[in-house]
C-alpha cells in the first residue's frame, strides 16, 4: 500500500513473500516444516529456560550463558516465523512499515546476541577445559550474568545502528519483501534511491559482527581440542573430540552459509531470490533448535534431571490408575504403547 504525497509516496506496508518462485503446490509442505521448526524450537528452548531458572544445581557460568542463547533463539523464532506461517496459511503476508521495522532491529539484534553468547560459550570453555583448578576464581556466575547483559546491550546498539541506516531511507515504490522476514539486506534494495554506502556499512558492521566472534570461537576450539589431545588417555580424547566436532557443526551451520552470503552480496555474482532465502532459512532457523540439544540436552545434569523428572512421574501416573478407573486407565496406557 502506498501513500500519495505532493512530492513523494510513502510506502505504508510491505509484503512478505517468502520463497518468491515457490509454487502454490508447495506453500502446505514449506509452510508446515516452517511450522514443526518453530514448534520444535519452542518447546527445546523453553524446556532449556525452565530448567535452568528451576533447578538450582544448574546455576553455573555455562547453563547462565545458554539460557541467554535459548531465550534469544526463542525471542528471535517468535518474532519472525509465525508471520510468514500465516502469509502460506492464511495469505497474510503484509506487514505494516513499523513492524517491519522492529522486525530489523530485532533480527540483527538478536542476531549479533547469538554470536556473541556462543563467543561466550567458547570461552567459558576453554577455562573449564584448559584451566579446571582455576575455573570457579576466573569464571563467576556474577561475571557470567555481567557478560550476557554486556552482550544483550552490545547487540542492541548492533540492532539499532542497522535499523537506523535502513530508516533513513525513502521507500516510494516497490514494497515486495523477497525474504521469510524483514531485514537490513532485503529491504534497502527497496528504497527510491541509490544504496551502495548504506550496503556497504551494512556489509562492515555484520562481517565486524560475526567474524571476530567466530576467530575467537575456531581458536578457543583448537586450544580445547590440543590439550585434550595432550593430556587425556584415548577414551576420553575420543569423547571430547566428538563433543567439540558436534559443538562445530552447529556453529559452523550458523556461521559459514551467513559469512557466504554476506561476501556474496559483495561481489558480481548473484544467487537467485529463491536460493538466497533457503540460505537465509539455513543459518536462521536451523540452528535455533539445533543448539538447545546439542549445548544443553545433550549434557549429563540436564539428562539426569529429565530422567529424575520422568521417573517421578511414572510413580504418580500409576498411583493415579489405583482408582475405581483403573480399568480405564489401564487401557489407555496400552492404547498409547
Amino acid at each position: 500500500m502506498t501513500i500519495s504525497m505532493p512530492n513523494q509516496t510513502a510506502v505504508t506496508e510491505f509484503i512478505l513473500l517468502g520463497f518468491p518462485g515457490l509454487q502454490p503446490n508447495f506453500f502446505l509442505p514449506v509452510s508446515l516444516t516452517l511450522f514443526l521448526a518453530y514448534i520444535v524450537s519452542l518447546i527445546a528452548n523453553s524446556t532449556v529456560i525452565i530448567l535452568i531458572i528451576l533447578r538450582e544445581q544448574l546455576h553455573q557460568p555455562m547453563y547462565i550463558i545458554i539460557a541467554n542463547l535459548a531465550l534469544s533463539d526463542l525471542l528471535f523464532d517468535t518474532i519472525t516465523l509465525p508471520k510468514i506461517i500465516a502469509k502460506y496459511w492464511f495469505g497474510a503476508g503484509s506487514i505494516s512499515f513499523n513492524w517491519c521495522f522492529f522486525q530489523i532491529f530485532c533480527v540483527h539484534n538478536l542476531g549479533s546476541l547469538d554470536s556473541l553468547i556462543i563467543m561466550l560459550m567458547a570461552i567459558d570453555r576453554y577455562v573449564a577445559i584448559c584451566q579446571p583448578l582455576r575455573y570457579h576464581s576466573i569464571i563467576s556466575n556474577k561475571l557470567a550474568t555481567l557478560l550476557c547483559y554486556l552482550c544483550w546491550f552490545c547487540a542492541a546498539l548492533i540492532g539499532l545502528a542497522i535499523s537506523i541506516n535502513a530508516g533513513q531511507l525513502p521507500y516510494c515504490g516497490p514494497n515486495r519483501v523477497k525474504n521469510c522476514f524483514c531485514s537490513n539486506a532485503v529491504l534497502i534494495v527497496l528504497a527510491c534511491v541509490d544504496v551502495p554506502l548504506e550496503r556497504r556499512k551494512g556489509f562492515i558492521i555484520a562481517i565486524c559482527v560475526h567474524l571476530f566472534p567466530l576467530a575467537v570461537i575456531i581458536l578457543s576450539y583448537i586450544l580445547i581440542i590440543r590439550v585434550v589431545h595432550l593430556s587425556a588417555n584415548n577414551g576420553n580424547w575420543q569423547k571430547a573430540f566428538y563433543t567439540c566436532t558436534t559443538h562445530l557443526i552447529v556453529i559452523g551451520l550458523y556461521f559459514i552459509p551467513r559469512l557466504f552470503l554476506y561476501i556474496i552480496s559483495q561481489a558480481p555474482l548473484t544467487l537467485d531470490a529463491d536460493t538466497n532465502v533457503l540460505i537465509i532459512s539455513v543459518f536462521t532457523f536451523i540452528p535455533h533448535f539445533a543448539s538447545p540439544i546439542t549445548f544443553c540436552l545433550r549434557t549429563k545434569e540436564i539428562r539426569n534431571i529429565l530422567g529424575q523428572m520422568f521417573n517421578n512421574f511414572g510413580p504418580r501416573f500409576e498411583h493415579g490408575c489405583r482408582t475405581p478407573l483403573k480399568k480405564h486407565c489401564t487401557s489407555a496406557i496400552f492404547q498409547a504403547q
